[in-house]
């Protein structure tokens, strides 16, 4: 007989459509990172450009989640689940079709959004699925495990369709999955109803954070004089972000989301943890192959013990350990696992073994990982009501995207900058990438640090001394009114 936690039979379906559409909107954060060497030389991108095409889909990804979650919870998740799909598969044919960086960058910026309104939803609805706590528990698991995993996919399916096939591929072969997943949506996720948009959506305030972003990496990218303007801009724009939401009368970010401990730690904790971990993932593709001579398929070969290993701790590991210690006491030595491996990358030398110089590292990114994002899932969705549920999915998805936009264009600004800086005080060209990477990755260790100090500081166990129950019970304390899920 299956046991207490085992997903129920008629939810299946459900969730594994759910898991499908997140899925390709994860792998399409870093399809393209493997392949950047060889669009570069066929659409002729400055090298200090390259980054945005992976963060013109993050800015979209991130700064659009907070207004899909609340579209969603006032339409039907159902429905923006579909129309963020049916928007990523148009976008994927554009890229497909690009001639011209802007053209592809542009193309990158829709499939974000498009993806924006799939991933708000995706989390929501999965907790709606699974009222019992075991279940859930299960299947958050399950979607932590396609969430975690994808990126490192995303690195093995781009290094692979590339060499095969072309880089264009990465994208055309979004149209058959996302058209068969939106068929199987339709079929199988329940009808759902809201009180409609008059309820109230802050675009305003979802495009001066779009805004924002998009002026703050500019400056991070660019540097110099232009870059002081970018940053001041995008600064200013960040600040009318925040007085809108203190001041509209439906924000986004509600303002009792802040006083929300575990909430605020698991977003501030997210954002760092995936900050470091697209910086890994960023620069190990470029190590492969611009110093060791990887083709394309070898340097995604080369990660995908990333997603091997993720699967199984987040599949088989997790749900054990989470009902035993909390997800707390997951989550405060899986970062300090994923800190160790980065920390281990900052001694490859030019001339590296993958299996004496990088595989511990990998090691420690798949176990660290696999754990630390579902217990992170768990954290945050724990003071989720029902209602709001959409609203919580695009907060801890919003500090993911965020930080990986962020973290990714201060970490390749880093090593790019000190590869420079090396290359003019005549280290050779290996020698100077290698040094641009080991600054980036210390920093990104760093970050996880920091993200430990977070959770330790902001999610510590109640006074009272009672421990905890399992994660993602039903019966949880109830937040401030405006702040369940969000």
């Amino acid at each position: 007989m299956p046991g207490p936690d085992a997903i129920p039979r008629d939810t299946r379906l459900p969730l594994a459509v759910l898991c499908a559409a997140t899925l390709m909107t994860i792998v399409d954060e870093t399809v393209v990172s493997v392949a950047l060497p060889t669009i570069q030389r066929e659409l002729g991108i400055a090298t200090g450009d390259l980054s945005w095409i992976v963060n013109a889909y993050l800015i979209a990804f991130g700064g659009l989640l907070l207004l899909a979650g609340r579209v969603g919870d006032l339409v039907g998740r159902r429905r923006v689940l579909l129309a963020g799909l049916a928007l990523f598969v148009a976008a994927s044919a554009l890229c497909a079709a690009a001639t011209s960086p802007a053209w592809l960058v542009a193309a990158r910026f829709l499939q974000g959004a498009g993806g924006a309104l799939a991933a708000a939803v995706a989390l929501g609805m999965v907790a709606a699925l699974f009222p019992d706590p075991a279940q859930r528990a299960r299947a958050f698991a399950v979607y932590a495990f396609v969430g975690a995993s994808g990126a490192s996919i995303g690195l093995f399916a781009g290094g692979v369709i590339t060499d095969l096939a072309g880089w264009r591929w990465i994208f055309l072969i979004n149209l058959p999955i996302g058209v068969a997943t939106i068929v199987a949506g339709r079929r199988t996720l329940a009808r759902e109803g809201g009180p409609g948009l008059a309820g109230g959506a802050d675009a305003p305030g979802a495009a001066l954070l779009v805004a924002g972003l998009m002026l703050v990496i500019g400056a991070i990218v660019g540097g110099g004089a232009a870059g002081a303007w970018l940053g001041g801009a995008g600064a200013a724009s960040l600040v009318a972000f925040l007085v809108r939401q203190a001041t509209a009368a439906r924000p986004l970010v509600p303002a009792a989301a802040v006083r929300s401990r575990p909430l605020v730690a698991a977003n501030l904790a997210q954002a760092l943890l995936v900050g470091a971990m697209f910086g890994f993932q960023f620069l190990i593709a470029l190590y492969f192959q611009r110093v060791l001579g990887y083709r394309p398929a070898q340097a995604g070969l080369a990660v995908l013990p990333v997603a091997v290993g993720i699967g199984a701790t987040s599949l088989v590991v997790f749900p054990r350990l989470v009902a035993r210690v909390g997800p707390r006491g997951v989550l405060l030595p899986a970062l300090a696992a994923l800190a160790a491996g980065l920390a281990l990358l900052t001694r490859v030398p030019v001339e590296g073994r993958y299996l004496m110089d990088v595989l511990p590292s990998v090691v420690l990114f798949a176990a660290g990982g696999g754990l630390a994002l579902p217990a992170l899932m768990t954290l945050a969705m724990a003071a989720a009501s029902e209602r709001d549920a959409g609203l919580a999915s695009g907060l801890l998805t919003t500090s993911q995207q965020v930080g990986g936009a962020l973290g990714l264009a201060v970490l390749a600004a880093l090593a790019a900058g000190r590869t420079e800086d090396l290359a003019a005080v005549g280290s050779g060209r290996a020698q100077a990438l290698v040094g641009g990477f080991h600054l980036a990755w210390a920093v990104g260790a760093g970050l996880l640090v920091a993200a430990v100090a977070v959770v330790a500081l902001l999610s510590a166990p109640s006074p009272t001394g009672h421990r905890r129950r399992a994660p993602s019970a039903p019966s949880r304390p109830a937040a401030p009114e405006g702040c369940r899920g969000g």
